[in-house]
């Protein structure tokens, strides 16, 4: 997917882009490498003899042979050009992917709908910074998107929290007036409370909510998380 994809909408950025990890090929070919294996494992039972009983079974043992060690290069030939075509986008507004070329897949996920960002990899992954990611909407596991061996797949969860965040818009929750105009008649200096008005703490305990958010979803760390919380109660 170049810079100006075409799937792109009014008003839509990119703000994040990668692609499978160079391991990819390599992880994703176990499968084949078994096939392989099965087909010279095959290749060293069958014996010379072409004559009877025996020599049918040659012949059957060199079929199965053939097909394993097609199956295995075919496949590793499927996940290298799998690798070289998938493309993984953030934008601010969607998550876009795209995986293989003769049987393209294609998937289109709207930061509102996405529910939850789960990430997996292996020691090898973490070693060289790759691993799965899983996008669930909010259907659940059923809607969820997986995206396997993905480079800077921690990155990438990242800026989806982030957009998604970002496009979320924040709203205060209101708080209940009768109790301000309680206070305001226990005051008894004249002075009523503002109609409408809403207090300032009520915004610094919504942000917050949210700052613990992105503290949970490992999006900022604890120290920073407290930081920001010690600043905005100082402000109360």
């Amino acid at each position: 997917m170049a810079q100006s994809d075409s799937r792109l909408i009014a008003g839509e950025e990119i703000v994040f882009r990668t692609s499978k990890h160079w391991l990819a090929p390599i992880a994703d070919s176990w499968k084949a490498v078994l096939l392989i294996i099965g087909s010279l494992v095959l290749a060293w039972l069958q014996t010379e003899q072409t004559d009877g009983l025996i020599g049918f079974g040659n012949r059957v043992l060199g079929l199965v042979e053939t097909v394993l060690m097609l199956g295995g290069v075919l496949l590793i030939v499927y996940n290298l050009i799998n690798w070289r075509s998938a493309k993984y986008i953030v934008t601010n507004m969607r998550v876009l992917g795209q995986e293989g070329l003769a049987r393209k897949r294609e998937t289109d996920s709207l930061l509102a709908s996405i529910a939850d960002v789960r990430t997996r990899s292996s020691f090898i992954g973490r070693l060289f910074h790759y691993g799965s990611i899983n996008i669930i909407s909010a259907s659940g596991e059923a809607g969820a998107d997986t995206f396997t061996t993905v480079k800077d797949h921690e990155t990438f969860k990242k800026r989806i929290l982030e957009q998604k965040m970002a496009a979320t818009p924040l709203t205060p929750a209101m708080p209940d007036m009768s109790m301000y105009a309680q206070m305001a008649g226990m005051q008894g200096n004249g002075h009523a409370t503002e109609q409408g008005a809403v207090p300032k703490g009520a915004e610094v305990l919504t942000t917050l909510a949210v700052l613990a958010s992105l503290r949970d979803a490992q999006t900022i760390t604890p120290e920073e998380y407290d930081a920001k919380k010690a600043e905005m109660l100082a402000r109360i």
